[in-house]
């Protein structure tokens, strides 16, 4: 599994549904380079059972995410009709309406390969035909991108794991920290609460004051 914290996020240009049900041919991460962060994260398929979970999970979240302007983009590898078809379905049949932040279609499957998220392997038999080892779906991974388009924080769960939304706002908080007050975030730290100064006093000040 790749590590690209530090490093660039992979850019694409893909087919989306935003805003509950418009169609886009060429979505991009790059309209959000020095204006927002964006929590960028992917799904293994619609129409299942734990991703409606996360992506409702999301979007009861998305004010929040907005106040800290911080986009919230969706990936799975199903078609952008898939994503249209399943926001028309009602909540309680299992769908994802009322879903707005942008849902894209990795259908090729190259963007979860350069997120080094997809599940399953290709490889040509002896008779030179292609096969798959497993489905060609998307793990569920997450990439927390800064303004200047580099990944600070990942994750990566398998298909029956769930994520925690609360703990992805948690992230986005301490970045930002980080970024407006040039101090480092502690184990278990929480907006409201102190960094410290990345130097060995500030350490030891810092366990001297909150570690028993």
């Amino acid at each position: 599994m790749a590590v690209l914290v530090g490093k660039k996020a992979p850019q694409f240009n893909a087919q989306a549904v935003i805003n509950g049900g418009e169609f886009v041919t060429h979505f991009s991460l790059d309209q959000f380079i020095g204006k927002k962060h964006v929590v960028l994260f992917f799904y293994p398929k619609d129409f299942t059972f734990v991703c409606p979970t996360e992506l409702h999970a999301f979007q009861a979240k998305l004010t929040e995410f907005e106040a800290r302007n911080t986009a919230l983009v969706a990936v799975s590898t199903d078609t952008e009709q898939s994503h249209y078809g399943w926001l028309q379905m009602d909540k309680n049949q299992g769908g994802i309406k009322g879903i707005t932040y942008p849902l894209i279609a990795d259908t090729n499957k190259t963007i979860s390969t350069n997120y080094d998220v997809l599940a399953g392997e290709t490889y040509y038999d002896e008779n030179d035909m292609l096969q798959a080892d497993g489905e060609l779906i998307a793990y569920r991974g997450l990439f927390l991108i800064d303004k200047a388009g580099i990944v600070r924080h990942q994750i990566v769960n398998d298909l029956p794991l769930g994520r925690n939304v609360d703990e992805v706002l948690r992230m986005v908080d301490a970045l930002q920290f980080v970024e407006e007050n040039g101090e480092v975030c502690p184990a278990n730290w929480n907006k409201g609460k102190s960094g410290i100064q990345a130097t060995h006093e500030g350490v030891a000040e810092f366990l001297e004051k909150h570690v028993n």
